[in-house]
């Protein structure tokens, strides 16, 4: 199989082969990197509950061949042991599906484990995709763990291949040196082909951060909605994030130490927002934030708490 072919993409697709909609949307989420509070995938999995489709999950338009992307040693996909047998094995997948939004609008999604490995040659490959179905716009979520509280809004950052699609300025000053992932690199070479790509990062509290955080999910569909001109049904996606809150804030009043953990993290965000307001030093005085292992040791069983609600206290 030559390099060109590491995306099968499906020969006639009539709903945008023949649709008069001048733009086209592509929403790409690869599971495995830059996901703290798998705000991500749980956005990318919503997109797919509510599309507009009669299957539900979208038609898959083009698969990419993951026996020559996956590193299946290191990231061993699960297979089901049934009395003497294996059976139900969950194979890894990469596809672009087919979506409409609430108002028919049709977009695609790409989606699934990010490449281990021939990063260059998906690139190429999810060109081909662009180029095929004239995708005017590609779009990236993603998420990282900060130290920042859950009590106030949840910051995104913005970026884009071409400064012109910036929905928001940059919290950040200078060069920052991170390690890279697929979804990044697929944004830099889009920009060097003439292909617009945009993405939103959003922050998330790290002692929530191997939690499902369904609101971060919500802050990153509305700016999906706002870059695509899409429209989303995200009622239920902020219903599961009132619940989420719920429990945390139950937590935080039953464990006054976590919430002084917490508090610290506020008086910081604050004291950052009125010092980037004032134009000061965005070094706040007198207010040390809580180092990772603080907050980790703080956290454990808060963790523990959300993710078994049936197990008893603990002091």
């Amino acid at each position: 199989m030559s390099e060109t072919r590491l995306v099968h993409i499906v020969d006639e697709v009539a709903e945008i082969d023949a649709s008069e909609e001048s733009t086209l949307t592509m929403v790409v989420v690869l599971d495995g990197f830059l996901d703290a509070g798998n705000a991500a995938a749980r956005a990318a999995q919503h997109l797919a509950d509510v599309a507009g489709t009669d299957d539900g999950a979208g038609r898959v338009v083009a698969t990419f061949d993951v026996d020559r992307l996956h590193d299946y040693r290191a990231r061993r996909p699960a297979i089901s042991f049934v009395v003497d047998r294996y059976d139900s094995y969950d194979a890894p997948r990469l596809v672009v599906r087919l979506l409409r939004d609430s108002g028919g609008t049709p977009y695609l999604l790409l989606n699934g484990a990010e490449p281990d490995n021939r990063w260059e040659g998906f690139c190429r490959a999810v060109r081909e995709v662009v180029e095929r179905f004239g995708v005017t716009r590609v779009i990236s979520m993603g998420s990282v763990p900060m130290a920042v509280p859950h009590t106030r809004p949840i910051a995104v950052t913005h970026h884009a291949n071409n400064s012109e699609l910036l929905l928001g300025a940059s919290p950040w000053r200078g060069e920052l040196r991170v390690p890279a992932s697929a979804q990044a690199l697929l944004e830099v070479r889009l920009g060097e082909w003439g292909h617009d790509a945009q993405g939103f990062v959003a922050h998330i509290p790290h002692y929530l951060a191997q939690l499902d955080y369904p609101k971060a999910a919500a802050v990153l569909l509305e700016q999906v909605e706002l870059a695509g001109r899409l429209t989303v049904d995200l009622s239920g996606l902020r219903a599961e994030a009132e619940d989420r809150e719920a429990e945390i804030s139950s937590y935080l009043e039953a464990n006054e130490e976590v919430g002084d953990v917490v508090a610290a993290l506020e008086r910081q965000y604050d004291a950052f927002e009125r010092a980037e307001e004032s134009g000061d030093n965005l070094l706040a005085r007198d207010q040390p934030l809580p180092t990772g292992d603080q907050l980790g040791h703080e956290f454990e069983q808060f963790l523990a708490g959300l993710e078994n609600p049936d197990a008893e206290d603990q002091d």
